[in-house]
């Protein structure tokens, strides 16, 4: 068994003087076994040697390296794969403080094959985004999350809903992260606002953020509360699209705390979450 004074502690000094301490070394610790069992001087020290060279010091280097997200590439070989990839976008023009987003954000992009990385930054610059502008790399991170076969399958999902290719690239350009959503999640998800809220799939690509959405935390809880509180005259018929948008903060504002007094025991199912179906029920006798 391996000596924790020997192993471990001084991995955690070396975390300590980066500023990664208390939850945030928790964190780091309990998120990221391989960390444990990796080398301190051969892959942890030369991972944030590479970090620090590329992206600098400071604050911001520290939010990378307090990132959860960011150790999991620290025992990659920054040689092969990050430093050309890295290459590649300042190359394409993408901005310094745009790659070390991305790094937070997304570090196994950089952990792509470099062949298949280069084809990917192109794909997307030949979908219009703009290297120097935030929305590349946004693009880039579903581009790089998985393969070709997987891209095409959701995308010949979305197609069997009645998306056109241009409906697909408009979505993916109003929001590309849509594109991480799980196949199971997008049929679900496609399957109740298509077939349950009776919106038309044109609605649904012109606000890809839908599939974002949570489909027992928000879509079918904002869904039958807006159809309860128009069955019962209070509000007119509205864009469920926007409706289903709206932040929690404005939706509770706009239609929660606006009709309180009129309708309590909407409210109360609704910021229960329960009795939605018997309500629907009553307003359809």
């Amino acid at each position: 068994m391996a000596n924790p004074e020997k192993t471990l502690r001084p991995k955690i000094e070396f975390f300590e003087s980066l500023g990664i301490v208390g939850e945030s070394l928790t964190k780091v610790l309990c998120s990221k076994e391989r960390i444990l069992q990796s080398s301190l001087k051969k892959q942890i020290i030369p991972f944030v040697d590479f970090v620090k060279g590329n992206f600098g010091t400071g604050e911001n280097i520290l939010c990378s390296l307090k990132s959860v997200s960011t150790w999991s590439i620290f025992w990659c070989n920054p040689d092969k794969a990050m430093v050309p990839n890295i290459s590649t976008l300042r190359a394409q023009g993408v901005p310094e403080g745009h790659i070390q987003t991305l790094l937070v954000w997304h570090p196994r992009a950089f952990t792509c094959k470099v062949d298949f990385f280069k084809e990917m930054v192109h794909e997307v610059k030949a979908m219009g985004f703009e290297p120097a502008k935030k929305s590349f790399i946004y693009a880039l991170r579903p581009k790089t999350a998985m393969s070709k076969e997987t891209w095409e399958k959701k995308k010949e999902l979305l197609v069997s809903y009645g998306w056109s290719e241009e409906q697909f690239r408009s979505a993916f350009e109003l929001q590309p992260v849509f594109m991480l959503t799980s196949e199971k999640k997008i049929k679900k998800v496609m399957d109740f606002l298509l077939n349950t809220a009776g919106l038309k799939s044109s609605d649904v690509a012109k606000c890809p953020n839908l599939l974002l959405c949570s489909l027992e935390k928000r879509l079918i809880p904002r869904w039958l509360f807006m159809k309860v509180l128009m069955s019962k005259g209070l509000i007119k018929p509205v864009e469920l699209t926007w409706a289903l948008t709206l932040s929690n903060s404005v939706f509770e504002k706009r239609y929660v705390i606006e009709y309180e007094k009129d309708a309590p025991e909407v409210i109360k199912a609704f910021r229960d979450g329960t009795g939605f179906k018997d309500l629907v029920a009553d307003c359809n006798t």
